[in-house]
């Protein structure tokens, strides 16, 4: 009985360490964003930028309450990220797929690694005008643009991850008698989990750069298009709103994908 009792109080605290340790985290992370918060509201008050250049964050946080009261920005909101996540989950598989076959074979990769190469160098406002042609002006080349954007960094990291791991491993796994699926459903994707994790990552927030690009395709929804006709309309305020959003929803999923991962790799 005893025994348990002073298990219950090491777990106790460990967990209050635990609790500890990520708050201090948070605090040091806090720390910047606080830092920019203040020289931007000294800047913006102290007649170094005119209002319609820096709003004061007052006016910022106005602007959004102003657009949750007419209903507006939860639906911005909500097309964005569908779009951002129907085409993270597009491009992320067709990369996922691609890279592990360049990963695991030679012959493939001398296939297709200086094509998709050369076209991972056009940038995305490029593929724009090709897109509107082949798919029109509604969410196909929207979301096509995205899948784009997210396929790149996790194909590369996929391939790469795969390439990479020890032979060692490989022959270990084929004494075992593990061969094709098997093999790389025990042995393969274990030893490369993390380095595609990181792919993914990357995906999702290549996802987020490229919704900007994608929302400039005659859409009237989305932050994407916040951005464009707050310019337009000189509203400073709206167009700070957006970015920050922007940035927000960003590290958001991010920390959505980084808490999957840990608990992924946790049972590998």
């Amino acid at each position: 009985m005893s025994e348990f009792r002073v298990e219950q109080q090491n777990t106790r605290q460990q967990r209050q360490i635990k609790i500890r340790k990520n708050l201090i985290h948070v605090a040091i992370g806090a720390v910047l964003p606080i830092l920019i918060l203040a020289i931007w509201q000294i800047l913006s008050t102290n007649g170094s930028f005119s209002a319609s250049q820096l709003p004061p964050p007052v006016e910022v946080v106005q602007a959004a309450i102003g657009l949750i009261e007419r209903g507006t920005l939860w639906q911005h909101l909500a097309i964005s990220i569908q779009r951002v996540l129907s085409g993270f989950a597009i491009g992320s598989a067709l990369g996922i797929i691609l890279g592990s076959a360049v990963g695991l074979s030679k012959p493939i990769g001398q296939l297709l690694l200086p094509t998709i190469g050369a076209l991972r160098a056009v940038p995305s406002l490029a593929w724009v005008p090709l897109l509107l042609i082949w798919m029109g002006i509604y969410e196909e080349p929207k979301i096509t643009l995205i899948a784009i954007g997210a396929f790149f960094p996790v194909f590369t990291t996929v391939a790469a991850g795969l390439a990479a791991v020890d032979r060692n491993l490989i022959e270990v796994g084929k004494t075992y008698g593990l061969k094709g699926i098997q093999l790389v459903r025990k042995v393969l994707l274990p030893a490369a989990s993390p380095v595609i994790f990181s792919g993914l990552r990357l995906g999702l927030a290549q996802s987020w750069l490229f919704l900007v690009a994608a929302e400039l395709i005659a859409s009237s929804m989305g932050l994407g298009f916040l951005l464009l006709d707050s310019q337009n309309t000189a509203r400073t305020d709206i167009l700070f709103m957006a970015i920050i959003l922007l940035a927000l929803l960003g590290k958001l999923s991010d920390v959505i994908i980084a808490t999957i991962e840990k608990r992924a790799l946790r049972w590998i």
